[in-house]
């Protein structure tokens, strides 16, 4: 799932060449960056982190603002940041699910008797399935 939102860029008066960046649509969303494409890397970081809390939590996405709508502070301007969810959370995700399933029961006592890890063998088998 790719996102895109728009991102607050705000000059830093005390380091020459940085800048903060605000994130309007996910509250608390703040960061900074040393140089301008730093800045850029550190919001697309940020804004992934903060949308796959919520993604984790079972919460939708928020959605995004029209660029049009964001109106930054004075000596700001607004650029768009796109987030690559599915590339981010396979990287960083890692809040587990619990799933109830049902399988034979001549399945589960075989593998049972075999000390099969039931969560690491679905886990195994869907990856393959998706291609991960």
């Amino acid at each position: 799932m790719k996102l895109i939102y728009p991102a607050c860029f705000y000059p830093c008066e005390e380091t020459k060449g940085a800048y903060t960046v605000e994130v309007p649509d996910l509250p608390g969303c703040v960061t900074q960056g040393d140089s301008l494409a730093d800045a850029i890397l550190m919001a697309t970081d940020a804004a992934s982190g903060w949308v796959l809390d919520e993604l984790e939590d079972g919460k939708a996405a928020p959605a995004p603002s029209k660029m049009s709508d964001v109106a930054p502070k004075e000596g700001g301007f607004v650029n768009l940041i796109v987030l690559d969810m599915d590339g981010y959370a396979t990287k960083y995700g890692n809040k587990a699910v619990r799933k109830n399933l049902t399988i034979p029961a001549w399945l589960n006592t075989r593998a049972e008797a075999r000390n099969i890890n039931f969560s690491q063998v679905l886990q195994e088998a869907l990856e393959e399935k998706i291609g991960v």
